[in-house]
C-alpha cells in the first residue's frame, strides 16, 4: 500500500489518534496508514466483528518499531468507562466501530441500536470530556433512505428503510447537537459501499464483494440478490482513508460539523460488478470464468440504486478519489490472492 500524501504530511507533527473498531476492515487500514506516518495510535475493539489477524498482518507489514506506537485497548463502546479510558490524551478520534449490515439490523435491531446509537453517544460524551480536537465518524449512504433522486446530495434525504439506517441517521443528529451545544468539531463520512483489502469474506452478513471473491475462489456459486440491475457507488478503501485523513486535519472551518459523501461518483450494477470480479479472478484461475451466478430475492431494506455526488467533499475537503471500481478491484483481488 502506497502512503497517502495526506498522511505523509503528518510526520512533521505526530499526534495521538483513537481508532474505534481498529481490528475491523476500515479501522485496520487506518491503523496501518497512520502507523506508517509515525503517529501514536490507541485502538479500541471488542472483536465482535473485527479480527486479531488483521492486527497481526499490520505488525508484520510495518515492523516492530512502528508497531510500538500502537496501544490496543480491548473494550466496548457500549461501556462508557472504556470510551473514556480510550479518549484520554487523544487529539483525533476516528470512530469506525459499529454493527454494520442492513440484514443484521433487521434480524437484531436491539443489538444494532446498542452499538450504533448507545455506543456512539458514549463515544461523543467521552470525546467531549477529554477535549479531543476533532471527532470524525463513519456515517452511511443508507441515510438517504427512500429518496429516489440521483445522484445523492448531502442535504436531501428520505425516510430510513432499515433499523441500521435509523441508527446512522441518529449518529448525524447527535454529532450535530454535540457540535452546537458543546463546541465539538465533528465530521461525518457517508460511506458508499467501501471495499478492499482485509474485508471479511465470511459470515452471514459479509459484504457482497468479499463474499463473491471468497465463493469464486472456493469454486462455489455466488448469489445475486434481485435481478442484478441494482446499482451501487462502490468505493475502494484508499479513497475512504483519504477522506478520513482530510477530515481530521482540514483547516477549512466551513468543513467542520458537516457530513460528506465518500464515494467515486460512478454507478455499477451488481451484474457488472460480478463480471468485473470474475474477470480479475480469472487472471489467476481460468476455471472461475465459467462459474455462473444464481439469482435470489431482493433484500428487504435495500435501496434499488445509489450514486453519490462528491462535489461537497471535493470543494470543502479537497477529496479527490484516485481509485475507480476497476482499479480498486485489481488491488482487492490481488490482495485476496496473496492472502488466501
Amino acid at each position: 500500500m502506497k502512503q497517502h500524501p495526506e498522511s505523509s504530511k503528518l510526520t512533521e507533527s505526530p499526534k495521538t489518534w483513537l481508532i474505534t473498531g481498529v481490528a475491523g476492515f476500515i479501522g485496520s487500514n487506518l491503523l496501518e496508514e497512520l502507523l506508517k506516518s509515525g503517529q501514536r495510535i490507541i485502538g479500541l475493539d471488542n472483536f465482535s466483528t473485527g479480527h486479531r489477524h488483521n492486527l497481526d498482518d499490520i505488525r508484520e507489514q510495518i515492523g516492530d518499531n512502528a508497531w510500538n506506537l500502537f496501544a490496543l485497548l480491548e473494550g466496548d463502546i457500549r461501556n462508557l468507562d472504556d470510551c473514556q479510558k480510550a479518549c484520554e490524551g487523544v487529539d483525533y478520534v476516528l470512530h469506525q466501530a459499529a454493527l454494520g449490515s442492513v440484514p443484521r439490523s433487521i434480524d437484531n435491531p436491539i443489538a444494532t441500536n446498542q452499538s450504533n446509537i448507545d455506543g456512539f453517544l458514549n463515544m461523543l460524551v467521552a470525546a467531549r470530556d477529554a477535549k479531543v480536537k476533532r471527532f470524525v465518524y463513519a456515517a452511511s449512504s443508507y441515510t438517504y433512505g427512500d429518496h429516489p433522486g440521483l445522484p445523492k446530495k448531502e442535504g436531501i434525504i428520505g425516510k430510513p428503510m432499515s433499523p441500521y439506517a435509523v441508527t446512522k441517521y441518529a449518529n448525524e443528529l447527535y454529532a450535530d447537537i454535540f457540535a452546537r451545544t458543546y463546541g465539538m468539531e465533528c465530521i461525518g463520512l457517508r460511506y458508499f459501499n467501501v471495499f478492499g483489502r482485509r474485508q471479511d469474506p465470511h459470515g452471514a452478513y459479509a459484504a457482497v464483494i468479499p463474499r463473491w471473491i471468497g465463493e469464486l475462489l472456493e469454486d462455489r456459486t455466488p448469489t445475486i440478490n434481485g435481478d442484478g440491475e441494482t446499482s451501487r457507488d462502490f468505493c475502494y478503501i484508499d479513497n475512504a482513508l483519504q477522506a478520513n485523513l482530510l477530515s481530521a486535519t482540514t483547516k477549512n472551518i466551513k468543513a467542520l460539523n458537516q457530513v460528506f459523501n465518500v464515494a467515486v461518483g460512478e454507478r455499477t450494477s451488481l451484474n457488472k460488478l460480478f463480471i468485473t470480479i470474475q474477470e480479475e479472478l480469472g487472471k489467476y484461475h481460468k476455471n472461475i470464468k465459467h462459474i455462473k451466478p444464481v439469482y435470489g430475492p431482493f433484500r428487504p431494506g435495500d435501496v434499488k440504486h445509489s450514486l453519490a455526488d462528491i462535489t461537497k467533499a471535493n470543494t470543502l475537503l479537497g477529496y479527490d478519489p484516485v481509485y475507480n471500481v476497476k482499479r480498486g478491484m485489481e488491488e482487492t483481488v490481488s490482495w485476496f490472492i496473496d492472502n488466501g
